[in-house]
């Protein structure tokens, strides 16, 4: 068996890559390259919320680590699931931002606070996967006008944090100063000596070690960030080695109506960002997603929700970073995030290997993060050669309508800054602008063009 990503066949039975188990030490290590592409921002939700509700240090690595376990469970799900979970698929699921907003306004309240947060997240997960059987039956409206233009804008949009990690973070920091440690040369120099080795190791190697550039291109930039003195292993020490992560250990949940109205749109708008990721990532991995499959890794959203929030974590949706991962890499096993998936269940109950990975800085993935941000746009851009534009002037209007929707967030952050506070869940996300748009003016226009003729 070989690492290369071609149908081969076994026992006169044809295995697609999606379903090709590789040996065990090649699955560990593509694994670990999932785990810290989406490290960061697995870590970044808790780390915020901690913030805003000012959490005590033990509570706020309590959920970090719960969070990384979640995560590990969600990915197993979606990785390998049933007849009724998991599109097995090789998805890596993480915490989504959306939730966000809606989980601090719960938890500044100090009638509700942290156990109203989770009460939330697990009726919004029961919802999630009562939903999911309607949501499949969308699948008509999401052709590859649709899953392209979507596809463009989520590495469009993931793009600009990619080019802030490769300059040292946010250009600002957390009490709105300016960051005065943000371009240094360095840290572009950097930036660009990782993007070279991973350019070089594709143009040059073979097999395995081109599977692994970008993993190998993290070590380099780690090594160097380690070499200047910005690797801080301060409190390491103090970190225990292992911890059970148990259920409701913050408490019983509390159910407030208006906060499970609040996370349950939360949901309804990640199914429908999933819905374009999932159809998308069958398209990247050369599987199609019948109706079956797309309610099985819907209700599989739910699900892992419906987790996050019995382990004190977050609502989960896949990884667009994690899907460009699988494009760069060329490896389409689903064993390979499965991996991925234990890695993080090991993190979730290691602490201190959980501690070592959150003290990469940021411009040691700034690099990466660009190639592979930059192939889930091209990745759209190949989606939608299949579109006849020629033909069709609706598709034409359907994508560039969609894109310039779905980047208004990303160039012009408070473009809906007047409009009522509950809107922002749409508005903020460029992905879901985007989806609504392709959808609706695609059902629109084309089936108006098509009663024309």
């Amino acid at each position: 068996m070989t690492i290369a990503n071609k149908t081969i066949t076994v026992s006169n039975e044809k295995i697609h890559p999606v379903d090709q188990r590789l040996p065990l030490a090649p699955t560990v290590v593509l694994g670990l390259q999932h785990v810290l592409v989406m490290y960061s921002a697995c870590i970044i939700v808790p780390l915020i919320l901690g913030a805003a509700l000012q959490l005590p240090k033990e509570t706020l690595s309590l959920i970090i680590n719960a969070d990384l376990f979640a995560a590990g469970l969600a990915t197993l799900v979606q990785c390998f699931g049933n007849k009724y979970f998991g599109i097995k698929l090789p998805i890596m699921m993480g915490v989504t931002f959306t939730s966000v907003a809606p989980m601090i306004a719960i938890g500044v309240n100090p009638e509700l606070g942290l156990p109203a947060i989770y009460g939330a997240i697990i009726a919004s997960g029961i919802l999630g996967m009562l939903f999911a059987p309607i949501m499949g039956r969308l699948l008509r409206f999401f052709p590859p006008v649709v899953t392209g233009s979507v596809l463009l804008v989520i590495g469009i949009s993931l793009m600009k944090v990619a080019i802030e990690w490769s300059a040292g973070g946010s250009p600002t920091l957390a009490d709105g100063s300016i960051n005065p440690d943000f371009g240094k040369p360095i840290y572009l120099l950097i930036s660009l000596v990782q993007l070279a080795i991973i350019l070089l190791i594709n143009h040059f190697a073979k097999g395995f070690v081109s599977n692994i550039a970008v993993l190998l291109a993290m070590f380099a930039g780690f090594f160097a960030a380690w070499l200047l003195g910005d690797v801080s292993f301060n409190g390491l020490g103090e970190t225990p080695w292992f911890e059970v992560i148990k259920p409701l250990s913050l408490g019983m949940p509390t159910f407030d109506l208006l906060a499970i109205c609040s996370m349950s749109l939360v949901m309804l708008v990640t199914m429908v960002e999933s819905t374009g990721m999932f159809l998308a990532l069958g398209k990247l991995v050369d599987k199609e997603v019948d109706q079956k499959q797309l309610v099985r890794g819907l209700r599989s959203d739910g699900l892992g929700t419906f987790i996050g929030g019995i382990f004190n974590a977050f609502p989960y949706t896949s990884f667009s970073q994690n899907i460009g991962l699988v494009t760069i890499s060329n490896v389409k096993s689903r064993y390979v995030t499965a991996a991925a998936a234990i890695i993080l269940l090991i993190l979730g109950c290691v602490p201190k290997m959980a501690f070592i990975i959150a003290s990469i800085p940021s411009y040691a993935l700034g690099a990466a993060a660009m190639v592979m941000f930059g192939t889930v746009a091209v990745m759209g851009v190949r989606i939608l050669s299949e579109v006849d534009f020629a033909k069709s002037r609706s598709n034409l209007l359907v994508v560039s309508v969609s894109v310039g929707m779905g980047l208004i967030p990303m160039i012009a952050p408070t473009y809906f800054q007047y409009l009522p506070q509950w809107s922002h869940i749409f508005t903020d996300s460029g992905i879901i602008l985007s989806v609504c748009t392709a959808i609706l003016l695609n059902a629109f226009l084309n089936q108006t063009s098509n009663k024309a003729h």
